[in-house]
């Protein structure tokens, strides 16, 4: 068994797994993407969350088209302005149970609103510092939830890594 850790021109980072590429991390940009699973998490002394690096910035910016469902289909009685912190949940267990819910703010013109019912493209603005990565991929569907309530969902449409200072 051979693992080899190689950082190529100063802002990539490449795992291998004899010799096949398991995970590759942009430095410069602060998100990394794994290319086999299961290689990286059963072969590997390290974790997506060992490169906590000081470049990587504290926000992904994730542009989204959201819908809201309506209250007949079980969402909200009413809308909300932006800054709404829902949960985030891009998977769910057999039994129904979230696997995971995501920290991140929904904005969008701090005027408007939207309503049960209406689709409005968004700015979701996710913590980096939880493991998301495997999610990021445009045209990934996840739920919006307040608790255990389905309220929404939502679709990559763009993603942003904004640089650091």
């Amino acid at each position: 068994m051979v693992i080899k850790k190689e950082i190529k021109d100063d802002n990539e980072l490449y795992l291998y797994f004899n010799g096949k590429l398991i995970y590759k991390r942009w430095l410069n940009l602060g998100y990394g993407k794994v290319f086999d699973t299961h290689a990286f998490g059963k072969y590997t002394d390290y974790s997506i969350t060992d490169f906590d690096l000081d470049e990587t910035p504290e926000l992904v910016h994730v542009k989204a088209n959201l819908r809201l469902l309506t209250t007949e289909q079980g969402g909200r009685k009413t809308g909300f302005k932006s800054g709404l912190r829902p949960n985030h949940v891009f998977e769910y267990e057999t039994n129904g149970q979230f696997k995971y819910t995501y920290i991140g703010d929904i904005q969008f013109k701090e005027d408007e609103l939207i309503l049960p019912g209406e689709t409005k493209e968004v700015l979701v603005r996710f913590l980096s510092k939880q493991p998301i990565d495997e999610y990021m991929d445009i045209g990934r569907k996840w739920w919006i939830h307040e608790g255990a309530i389905k309220i929404g969902e939502a679709e990559i449409i763009g993603i942003e890594f904004p640089k650091t200072e």
